[in-house]
């Protein structure tokens, strides 16, 4: 899909604040509240946008621990892989799966509330996983920068 400025303003303006009204958009736009519509839509259609979420305060909901988990399987069997992407699916700690090259096959970002409970997490759930070879953990000292705006 082709953004003119206008649509690169507009996704600007979105991924910023998503609950502003289109009455408030056509106004930083200088468009149309229709137009304004009518490109969100468009955008919509055509999955630019997937969806619209809240974004939580770690803190205040008491899961700023933050450790990303490298994990290597066993075998790199489709039936593995699989098996363990369904599974990791379920795991409510985990934030962020990626499948990675290099030493290790995957990447978990994990946020809990402390070291005692992403201990408890290993044990009791991510070790149960099957396939699992080892696990690396890395913890977050601070926070230098975190956003989901994606600048076209």
């Amino acid at each position: 899909m082709h953004f003119d400025e206008t649509d690169k303003k507009l996704l600007f303006f979105l991924q910023q604040d998503a609950k502003q009204t289109t009455k408030e958009l056509s106004y930083k736009l200088g468009l149309s509240i229709t137009a304004v519509y009518e490109r969100i839509r468009k955008m919509e259609n055509t999955g630019v946008i997937s969806k619209y979420v809240a974004l939580l305060d770690r803190q205040k909901i008491n899961r700023n621990f933050i450790v990303l988990c490298h994990i290597k399987l066993a075998q790199h069997k489709k039936e593995y892989v699989l098996q363990f992407e369904k599974e990791v699916m379920n795991l409510e700690e985990v934030t962020e799966c990626f499948h990675v090259s290099g030493d290790y096959d995957y990447i978990l970002k994990i946020g809990v509330r402390d070291m005692e409970d992403y201990r408890n997490f290993m044990l009791s759930k991510l070790t149960t996983l099957q396939h699992i070879a080892s696990t690396h953990s890395s913890f977050m000292i601070s926070e230098v920068k975190n956003t989901t705006a994606i600048v076209l």
